[in-house]
């Protein structure tokens, strides 16, 4: 039976992304290898000469190409010549390429379909061959081929006497789409074609000489390859679920690749490729042996693969996982990935092992000074994922270890739904060593938490000191900044969470209350229903006066009643009076607010809120004039000469003046014990 073939629908039903433009002109050099291969003639007596066709060539060659595309196209790559000197277009080989789907070269891997690749890629095709007949002379045969045609034009003639059999494939008029994203220069449309058929330069056979002439220039695959071997290759046999694969572990010159990479071939031609960049640990840039450095590329090949490979070439119709019954018997991709890989690292052992040994005292060195939040996990995340690039950056590396600790926190939460009861069958010596990993884990994991609070805090100090200190051009920051460092502005218990401020920096109780408010009106408050309107001074440039104020607990009677005031570094204009004193002011604040009754957030009454005792805090250099306030009212030098300290008995309210030097010095000396734990300076 026979079924009639729409060439145009096959056209159509056959694929080739953009980005692989250059693979027909790939399929048109392997056929000429394939037909030096069948002249049954030493390789490397073979030649396969590759001519770029670009504008001035077309003109030579008298095609309208040329001449209908403007001055801008003419570095375009306009179609190539690719001649050899194999057995040409004889009967059998041209009745194999009438018939699509063709099975004559099955042996070598052909498909039938590498014409048809032809036609996606370039209008025309036009073929000349010389060949022996049946009867061992010479013809000489000439065909064009496109979409609208097929084969036309078709004639067979007797060849000159001085002719050698070979053939001639020209690709003409290069369809654009393709030709935008191909490579452009002679030199790396060699490259690819290397690339496409290092195989053959890497088997026993070798290849024959190619050539590829651009525009006067020849670049030689032989010169290339050679340049492109940093030593032999070394080839191996393994099995994958009762299938043989054989595996070619190439070191390539460190300037011919730009990445280490898993090759999958199909019928003798390079189908795809993996980057193993983040999948062998040590496997980062160059890597080196006694010859120097080189990129490591391994080619995969097997009966399997060319079964699976899709007919133009571009992939493989192979599973990504499997699972269940089949899970003994059918290959994924995922098979083949892991047995590679680890033949790969075996390979390699030794060759990056001391790029292992600068991951490993990368991490290391990062989280102890950096980031120490990761120690108590690192002993639980396998080596081969915490594969890192030793000049990788602190950023990418805390995401990397960060994602671990994510992923670790999952396993974690997942755990703690089953710890609580034992597995069916499961006994009790069982369920125990489960339930102590588990517990061990989530101790990791807390203590991991509270060494990322303690760095935390840290960061906070060395922000908050150069608050605190004079720029390049010597200017202080506004104490907007200090008080966005302390607390948001603007906010209340209401709408920010608690631990969203650093509270701890003035003291630890601070971190512990009902409500607070930062940078909010007094008649805003809803612990209070005061109707003052006085707020400090927000205007842009001058923020200034802005309070934090605190309410202590739920329980009844009574609560206590916190304010700070921060006030800009070196501000030396404190003076009698509300407006500019920083005492009064806190103390005002105090007395407004208790004068409105004071509630919980929850609008219970507290009793006695006049007697409700307040703390006040002032934030601020001691600057002479704001001493000189100090002592007006009857305030205490403390033992260092950094603040100033006194309780004011008519508002029942305890006041301290805290220098921004003593600040951060408390806040430091209460965090010491921390930090010496965790490995971080304290000053």
């Amino acid at each position: 039976m026979s079924l009639d073939t729409n060439l145009k629908g096959r056209l159509r039903n056959t694929s080739l992304p953009l980005t692989s433009g250059l693979l027909p002109l790939f399929e048109a050099v392997v056929n000429s290898i394939h037909a030096i291969e069948e002249k049954k003639v030493p390789l490397d007596q073979g030649l396969v000469r590759v001519e770029i066709l670009r504008k001035t060539k077309h003109a030579e060659l008298g095609l309208e190409e040329s001449k209908r595309r403007g001055p801008d196209a003419r570095d375009d790559v306009l179609g190539f010549r690719v001649s050899d000197d194999g057995v040409g277009f004889d009967d059998e080989n041209m009745k194999s390429f009438h018939t699509l789907d063709s099975d004559h070269k099955i042996s070598k891997g052909g498909r039938g379909v590498g014409r048809l690749l032809w036609l996606k890629a370039f209008k025309i095709v036009r073929v000349e061959s010389v060949f022996r007949d049946a009867d061992k002379i010479l013809k000489k045969r000439e065909f064009r081929f496109d979409a609208a045609s097929g084969v036309s034009m078709e004639k067979t003639s007797e060849a000159p006497a001085n002719s050698t059999t070979g053939s001639v494939i020209q690709l003409d008029e290069f369809e654009s789409r393709y030709r935008e994203y191909a490579r452009k220069t002679g030199k790396s449309i060699a490259e690819a074609i290397l690339e496409h058929c290092l195989w053959y330069f890497l088997r026993p056979g070798g290849a024959p000489d190619i050539r590829i002439e651009d525009d006067g220039e020849t670049f030689s695959l032989a010169d290339a390859f050679a340049e492109h071997m940093h030593t032999s290759a070394f080839t191996e046999t393994i099995k994958i679920k009762e299938r043989k694969f054989e595996l070619v572990h190439a070191k390539l010159r460190s300037n011919s690749l730009s990445a280490h990479t898993i090759a999958y071939c199909a019928d003798q031609r390079l189908v795809s490729e993996e980057k193993l960049a983040g999948k062998i640990a040590g496997l980062h840039g160059r890597i080196s042996d006694e010859n120097g450095d080189f990129i490591y590329s391994c080619f995969v090949s097997s009966t399997f693969l060319d079964d699976c490979a899709r007919p133009e070439r571009t992939g493989f119709d192979i599973m990504e996982t499997v699972e269940g019954l089949l899970a003994k018997t059918e290959i994924s991709i995922a098979d083949i990935q892991e047995a590679v890989i680890l033949r790969a690292k075996e390979y390699l052992n030794e060759h990056i092992a001391a790029n292992k040994e600068r991951s490993k005292e990368r991490i290391n060195q990062f989280v102890a000074t950096r980031a120490p939040r990761y120690r108590p996990i690192l002993s639980r995340i396998p080596e081969d994922q915490l594969n890192v690039d030793p000049d990788i950056s602190d950023k990418e590396l805390d995401l990397t270890l960060h994602k671990q600790f994510a992923s670790l926190e999952s396993e974690l939460l997942a755990e703690g739904h089953d710890i609580m009861a034992a597995s069916p069958g499961e006994d009790f010596a069982d369920y125990e060593t489960r339930l102590r990993e588990y517990l061990s884990k989530a101790d990791d994991i807390k203590r991991s938490d509270l060494a990322s609070y303690v760095s935390h805090r840290r960061v906070i100090l060395d922000l908050f000191e150069k608050a605190t200190r004079r720029d390049e051009q010597g200017n202080y920051v506004r104490e907007e900044l200090i008080h966005q460092l302390i607390m948001p502005m603007r906010v209340d218990s209401t709408t920010v969470a608690l631990n969203a401020g650093n509270l701890w920096l003035v003291d630890e109780r601070l971190a512990f209350h009902e409500y607070l408010a930062s940078d909010k009106t007094i008649n805003s408050f809803p612990i209070t229903d005061a109707k003052d309107t006085k707020e400090p001074d927000i205007c842009a440039l001058n923020v200034y006066d802005q309070p934090i104020l605190f309410s202590e607990s739920t329980k009844l009677p009574p609560a206590s009643l916190e304010i700070i005031e921060i006030k800009r570094p070196l501000r030396n204009d404190a003076a009698s009076g509300e407006e500019d004193d920083p005492i009064e002011q806190a103390v005002g604040y105090l007395e407004r607010i208790r004068a409105g009754g004071i509630t919980t957030v929850t609008g219970r009454i507290i009793p006695a809120s006049n007697a409700t005792p307040g703390f006040c805090y002032i934030l601020a250099d001691l600057t002479p004039k704001l001493q000189s306030r100090c002592k007006m009212h009857d305030l205490t030098l403390t033992a260092d000469g950094m603040g100033y300290f006194g309780y004011k008995k008519n508002s029942q309210a305890y006041i301290e003046v805290i220098g921004f030097d003593r600040l951060l010095n408390m806040a430091k000396e209460r965090n010491r014990a921390f930090f010496d734990k965790l490995g971080l300076p304290a000053n």
